[in-house]
């Protein structure tokens, strides 16, 4: 590579981070609560394309497991995951009310994967690999489905997305204007772009920021459905503690270290009143 490729490379990139940190900071998806999550997010791409683009997806995979006869095989396990959903679910008005007026649908798959995911608008697939191994109680199910239904409230997979547009579609464009090929390459790096779709759902990982939002959220959202909040303590430690050696899938792009505990143990005395005032709830 010659020193006037490497200069314009070099250029490319200054002028693709510049672009992209004005574009940031647009909105924050959640109503500020509790849990204290206000950050502004880009969203580049419409709300509505990730959400049909995630249905899809979501709808292939439940057609490929019923194939597999892997789909909501145990009747009492499928019953028990979508009771602690639907409470959670039941509470996301506080942090959005249109998100009532989700699709929401819940699932089990049944897989040795130690995982759970809740896809943009509300699509919950829970892989039995998280119930079996971890021997999990509803409080810390609770706790790991309200986390990832954070994830979809704050739509960090609409902001992964929109992300990677950018620095797709960014770059070459740019360096489209510089070798006077703008037409062609700036459609063609848009066609690639949309068509990354679902997989960058599931390809790019969530930032430590957007970890820490689903941690807090999911805490809150757990303890005004019930769930007694000292069960993300003990959740995280079984993670930490499963497979030896093997990080757990759940656990792979953010570790349960002892700064993530020490965070959630300095919450959960901001959300207790609201999980004794759900048990009070609960018990008239």
């Amino acid at each position: 590579m010659t020193i006037k490729q490497l200069t314009l490379k070099k250029l490319i990139l200054i002028l693709a981070t510049v672009i992209a940190s004005q574009l940031s900071g647009c909105a924050t998806t959640t109503k500020d609560s509790v849990a204290g999550v206000k950050r502004s997010q880009f969203m580049l791409l419409p709300a509505s394309q990730v959400v049909s683009m995630s249905s899809q997806a979501y709808a292939q995979t439940v057609k490929e497991a019923k194939k597999k006869n892997t789909l909501n095989t145990d009747k009492a396990q499928l019953e028990r995951v979508r009771d602690i959903s639907n409470k959670l679910i039941a509470q996301v008005g506080i942090f959005r009310p249109d998100a009532v007026q989700w699709k929401w649908e819940v699932n089990v798959e049944t897989s040795d994967q130690v995982n759970a995911y809740c896809m943009p608008g509300g699509k919950i697939m829970v892989l039995t690999g998280l119930i079996d191994q971890l021997k999990a109680t509803d409080d810390e199910l609770g706790t790991v489905i309200g986390h990832e239904i954070a994830h979809a409230l704050r739509e960090h997979g609409r902001e992964r997305m929109s992300q990677a547009y950018v620095q797709q579609f960014g770059l070459q464009a740019i360096s489209a204007l510089f070798t006077k090929g703008a037409s062609s390459t700036v459609n063609n790096a848009s066609m690639q772009a949309a068509g990354m779709g679902t997989e960058l759902f599931f390809a790019l990982p969530n930032g430590r920021e957007q970890e820490r939002e689903a941690d807090k959220i999911g805490l809150e959202l757990s303890a005004r459905a019930g769930f007694n909040p000292d069960a993300a303590i003990t959740l995280w430690q079984k993670m930490s503690k499963l497979g030896g050696a093997k990080t757990p899938e759940f656990l792979s792009t953010h570790p349960a270290n002892e700064n993530r505990i020490a965070e959630l143990r300095a919450l959960i005395p901001k959300v207790r009143p609201l999980y004794e005032a759900a048990k009070a709830d609960t018990a008239k």
